[in-house]
């Protein structure tokens, strides 16, 4: 039952723990580059249609696309959550692909993506978001379906790239204040499973995961007035960590309101009937909701 309990909060948290450190890891390399200057990443016209592994700035990126482009439409980019990937996400990318070109893509340490050369952080995850996009939609807007940490990806990349990110959706994204929630909601002096989850989550936060991110908590900037619908858990799995979880559950809930913030034009609705992954849940919230804003992006135009 612990063993059980621990696996579904800490997908719930955006986490899949590692067990060793980042001593020796030299993240310059991404986070140096400038994906600007990557002129061939976009010179490479060919269209995508299934999975191929594609360079980005020396990287092996697992790539999947499908659906045919529409003059002026936004192309969806699917975002899974810590410890998942693409595959994951694959049926809601079929249904979808029937009505919209849809892409998605393993982060670097996820899936069948290489692994990253050193520390990450959302800035240098980020970039590797630009260069698959750069790929796979040229100069054509986008939207954002992110769940739990990519979600939270999603979230921070759009404020930066209003450009190109017409439009997000975040399924339970991980809430930008995650970090200070945690350490709050269950105190130090916590024992039990409990105790092991606080100190099992402070580490994935700290990078020790397979992408190798260091995430930080931060106030929630504006991507203007795009369309923008979050999209919360119903089932409170949470509240079933003693003494600490009904503490768990306000904390995520209230995470969810602060990411109302990212657009004047946003909307919060629950799915009632899943927990952490609504997109495997209840994959008809997800998909009409990712289309709604798809279909707002494009009229926007």
């Amino acid at each position: 039952m612990i063993r059980k309990l621990k696996t579904s909060v800490m997908a719930a948290l955006c986490c899949t723990v590692i067990g060793g450190g980042l001593a020796g890891c030299d993240g310059d390399a991404m986070e140096n580059w400038d994906p600007f200057a990557a002129a061939t990443q976009k010179a490479d016209a060919d269209l995508i249609s299934g999975t191929k592994k594609i360079d980005v700035a020396g990287q092996s990126v697992n790539v999947s696309c499908s659906g045919d482009p529409a003059q002026g439409a936004p192309v969806i980019i699917l975002m899974h959550g810590a410890g998942d990937g693409l595959d994951k996400m694959a049926a809601v990318q079929k249904t979808l692909s029937e009505k919209n070109r849809v892409c998605s893509y393993d982060r670097l340490g996820s899936g069948a993506s290489g692994k990253p050369e050193g520390a990450q952080s959302l800035d240098s995850t980020g970039k590797v978001l630009t260069g698959v996009l750069d790929r796979v939609a040229g100069d054509g807007p986008v939207v954002l379906a992110g769940h739990s940490l990519g979600g939270l990806i999603a979230a921070r990349y759009a404020p930066d790239h209003q450009d190109r990110v017409k439009g997000v959706v975040l399924m339970d994204a991980t809430s930008p204040t995650m970090l200070g929630d945690i350490k709050k909601a269950i105190p130090e002096s916590a024992k039990g499973p409990a105790a092991e989850m606080r100190a099992q989550n402070l580490a994935v936060f700290e990078g020790q995961n397979p992408e190798m991110l260091v995430i930080t908590d931060g106030e929630v900037r504006s991507a203007g007035n795009i369309p923008v619908e979050v999209i919360q858990h119903g089932q409170q799995y949470l509240a079933a960590i003693p003494e600490y979880g009904p503490s768990l559950e306000k904390a995520w809930a209230a995470g969810q309101r602060k990411w109302l913030a990212l657009s004047s034009d946003s909307k919060l609705s629950t799915a009632a009937k899943s927990g952490h992954h609504i997109y495997v849940d209840q994959p008809e919230i997800a998909v009409k909701a990712i289309q709604r804003v798809t279909s707002q992006a494009a009229n926007a135009r």
